[in-house]
């Protein structure tokens, strides 16, 4: 048993989509949240800039002696990790590959779809994941980048949702997928309004969710889960301004943020 917390960071505050469900299935888990909303998005940014985004990023968790680190960001997931992992001693898990076992498990006619951000469709790393899983499966990818500034200005539900929803989706419709990727954390505060554009025969799968289920299964094999019984507790930090994050975040939360929030300097790391 290990009571030394997890660390999760995304680019801004959609990790905390992740950090609900690591809440939920790990309850006694000690939790520390970096959103790097000074830097965000992501998901317009060079492939070079993202790496070194996401080194700082974990290399500030590491201050904390983290024992897991999950990116809760499909951007950094598909553009960073792969020249990470090497780097350091800590278990470093992403989005992508958990959110693509989900989807090709879940499909039933072989056409999956993706969603996510301009970065994370251009990396293709959906596509090449869910090939190497099975080749027969046909991936629709759309790159939806209005998607991250509506929700981080809280409009998750309006019309100017729904409009871009319908937009984004028309690809999907068109090529009849039955499993859709939310491939990017901040998606889920969408999945309403998305499923109501697809129907409810489309099966909607929630990468931060995906990537708390597969850090769970590692953390139990690796006997890295907590041995406290009491509820862990959260830490979270950002890269600007506190001003605003309780009150959004608790949305992403599903509930009212409690513990400590401080601004730092992620250049420092």
């Amino acid at each position: 048993m290990d009571n030394r917390p997890i660390g999760i960071f995304d680019s801004g505050l959609g990790g905390l989509t992740c950090v609900r469900e690591v809440m939920k299935i790990m309850p006694n888990e000690n939790i520390i949240y970096f959103g790097d909303t000074g830097r965000v998005p992501y998901g317009t940014r060079s492939s070079a800039t993202i790496v070194k985004y996401v080194r700082q990023d974990i290399n500030f968790l590491r201050k904390f002696d983290i024992k897991f680190i999950v990116i809760a960001c499909g951007t950094a997931s598909s553009a960073a990790l792969p020249h990470i992992t090497t780097e350091y001693d800590t278990d470093i898990i992403g989005v992508v590959e958990p959110a693509s076992k989900l989807a090709v498990n879940a499909t039933k006619n072989g056409r999956i779809g993706v969603l996510g951000t301009s970065g994370t469709i251009n990396s293709g790393k959906y596509s090449e994941k869910i090939g190497n899983l099975n080749p027969e499966i046909k991936v629709i990818s759309n790159a939806c980048p209005m998607f991250v500034p509506v929700v981080e200005n809280g409009y998750s539900d309006s019309k100017i949702a729904r409009m871009l929803a319908e937009e984004y989706l028309d690809v999907m419709l068109k090529n009849d997928v039955d499993t859709i990727i939310l491939g990017c954390t901040h998606y889920p505060l969408l999945k309403k309004t998305i499923q109501d554009v697809v129907g409810d025969g489309v099966t909607l799968i929630d990468s931060g969710a995906a990537a708390a289920g597969e850090a769970k299964r590692i953390m139990e094999m690796h006997r890295l889960l907590s041995g406290s019984n009491e509820i862990g507790g959260a830490k979270y930090y950002v890269s600007d301004t506190v001003h605003g994050f309780e009150e959004l975040g608790s949305l992403f939360l599903s509930k009212k943020i409690e513990g400590d929030v401080a601004k730092i300097d992620i250049e420092k790391y």
